[in-house]
């Protein structure tokens, strides 16, 4: 019989850790987004949701390869295959790197451009510039603070990871009042300040490689790995949840553009907030689907049906709380959250307040329909993760557009609206495809 209370202490452990990683996109998004709320003013809090597909981007290619090389990770020690693990663990950092640098080099030659297709607001466009700049040249650390704390986290020290990504926050809430209000670097001061932290949580959990227990070295030597197989295994395995997140990048995009066009300064700055609250939900989701990833891969090497299934209901009993939790908190304050962000014009805090209460429904679907790609993912059941993980954000898309062209006054209940006919597209595929939750399906 399963030790069902060292598991619960080994899932939460999971958990946890895995929450405090996510705190790493989307804390210090928030944080931010309050610091140049008060410090500069709303038109900033839209810049930085207007630079947000970039984050986004880079947030998706760390996702492909950490989650990808997570599971893979996972497996091996499920299966006590070290020296893969370590392979797939270099592998994976190596990448994580070179696509970092990449992303610098674009950074000093096209964020000019970059920001000119983010915003057509011109009065906005210094403001979302000025923020991609330091970010862009900051792109490795940003996919190295990502990347690694799965993997770290996969090989037995989520604690570490904690503690890492708590003090990167620290530093980086300190260094915004320090750059903005003492240095006056403006919005660029806020960028600066989350590139720092990373740097320093970094740092942190390279204790890591020095530990006992520590299973991963530099290797890409192992005879019985070869690098096109490993790295397509990766992609391959992280597809589907990086998909996803290609797909909000390009939601991102388009609803900034339809907001904007549509509903103007007030829409914009209306929607940046109701962003920010979903960054709030993602620190859950994502702790919630690292560990059903991690923990979960572990299981299914092991071929340990039982206990995968119990990581299942547990992660989905987590996640129906939280949302519970921050459903009720949204709906008794919208208009405290809304000036949380700067909000100085009644105009402002009731379009903020009205739009929070819809989209704090609609993050509900978002939530369960994204863990649900995860178990599909585990189970090998490849077509229907893929199907989610383009869908989730895609479908959003053209019900935005139709709602935005006959009536814009509902323009906030398209998120509610495509997740719905998402999930029932699901249920359908379900059916037809027979599908079975057992492992040897």
């Amino acid at each position: 019989m399963p030790d069902n209370k060292a598991f619960n202490t080994v899932f939460w452990r999971f958990l946890l850790s895995s929450i405090l990683i996510a705190l790493s996109g989307c804390l210090g998004n928030i944080v931010d987004s309050i610091i140049v709320g008060h410090l500069i003013g709303e038109d900033g809090v839209s810049a930085i949701n207007l630079a947000k597909p970039v984050v986004q981007f880079m947030f998706s290619m760390s996702l492909l390869l950490a989650s990808g090389a997570g599971m893979l990770v996972g497996f091996n020690l499920g299966r006590q295959e070290h020296e893969k693990a370590a392979f797939t663990f270099t592998l994976a950092t190596i990448v994580c790197i070179a696509f970092g640098l990449l992303m610098t080099v674009c950074g000093i030659f096209f964020t000019g451009p970059l920001a000119h297709w983010l915003c057509a607001n011109d009065q906005l466009y210094v403001g979302t510039h000025e923020y991609l700049r330091p970010l862009m040249l900051g792109a490795p650390m940003y996919m190295l603070a990502w990347g690694m704390a799965t993997l770290v986290g996969v090989d037995g020290s989520p604690r570490l990871c904690s503690v890492a990504i708590l003090v990167d926050n620290v530093v980086n809430l300190v260094l915004d009042i320090v750059f903005i209000q003492w240095l006056h670097l403006g919005i660029e001061g806020s960028s600066i300040a989350t590139v720092i932290g990373h740097v320093v949580g970094i740092g942190i959990m390279c204790q890591h490689f020095w530990y006992k227990e520590n299973h991963f070295k530099w290797t890409l030597g192992d005879k019985t790995c070869s690098v096109g197989k490993t790295f397509y295994e990766i992609l391959s395995q992280g597809a589907p949840l990086a998909l996803a997140s290609i797909c909000l990048t390009l939601l991102l995009y388009c609803a900034n553009s339809i907001v904007l066009h549509s509903l103007g300064r007030v829409g914009i700055f209306a929607f940046a907030v109701c962003m920010n609250l979903l960054q709030l939900y993602n620190m859950f989701l994502s702790g919630a689907s690292r560990t059903l990833q991690s923990l979960g891969a572990i299981q299914v090497g092991k071929g340990d049906n039982e206990m995968f299934k119990l990581t299942i209901r547990k992660s989905f009993r987590f996640i129906t709380v939280a949302m519970l939790v921050a459903c009720v908190v949204i709906w008794l304050f919208p208009e405290y959250i809304t000036r949380l962000f700067g909000a100085d014009e009644q105009e402002l805090t009731e379009a903020g307040a009205r739009a929070l209460r819809i989209f704090a429904f609609s993050f509900v679907p978002y939530c369960y329909i994204y863990v649900l790609m995860v178990v599909y993912k585990l189970y090998n059941y490849h077509k229907i993760a893929l199907f989610i993980s383009i869908a989730l954000s895609l479908m959003v898309i053209p019900v935005l557009w139709l709602m935005a062209k006959y009536d814009p006054n509902y323009l906030w209940y398209s998120y509610l609206i495509a997740y719905a006919i998402e999930a029932v597209l699901i249920a359908l595929f379900h059916l037809i495809g027979h599908v079975r939750f057992e492992l040897n399906s």
